[in-house]
């Protein structure tokens, strides 16, 4: 049995690694604007927990985010209550990450890329960052996945 089941917590998946990863290069790069490639080989070498990751996933978000940014933006923006540069860098990759899923991964239903996206914001945000994901996330879907949405509204999901 792995640590995190004798502790009681479940194990993370690929996926959520793979998320975790990319949120962390991406929090790099908003700082830094290191190259993808810089940020793929310091998270490798730096973090025991990548070879657990799904990478194609993990790949896939770092530079699918960091090459269609502005498409992200444009579709997150009418969503947020303040301007893009006033956001925390951790929540603001986290958006990216989520509308990047929600845009390019339609077989990822719309309300698991939200729950995985407010567990970021969980871990990695500050205190209540995880709430106001989750508000900008839900308006963005509703654009987004629109008809996903209506089909869960009409089928009693939230």
């Amino acid at each position: 049995m792995n640590q995190a089941a004798s502790r009681g917590t479940p194990a993370k998946s690929a996926r959520r690694r793979s998320r975790e990863l990319a949120l962390q290069g991406l929090y790099e790069w908003l700082l830094n604007g290191s190259e993808a490639g810089a940020i793929e080989a310091h998270l490798q070498f730096d973090n025991p927990g990548f070879a657990k990751a799904d990478r194609e996933h993990f790949q896939a978000l770092l530079h699918g985010v960091m090459g269609s940014s502005a498409l992200l933006h444009e579709a997150i923006t009418p969503a947020l209550d303040r301007p893009v540069v006033e956001l925390s860098p951790v929540e603001h990759a986290v958006l990216l990450v989520a509308a990047f899923e929600l845009l390019h991964h339609p077989e990822i239903p719309y309300r698991v890329v939200i729950n995985e996206a407010v567990e970021l914001a969980k871990t990695f945000g500050g205190t209540d960052g995880y709430k106001y994901v989750n508000g900008v996330l839900d308006r963005v879907a509703l654009k987004i996945r629109a008809v996903e949405a209506a089909t869960n509204a009409s089928n009693g999901a939230r």
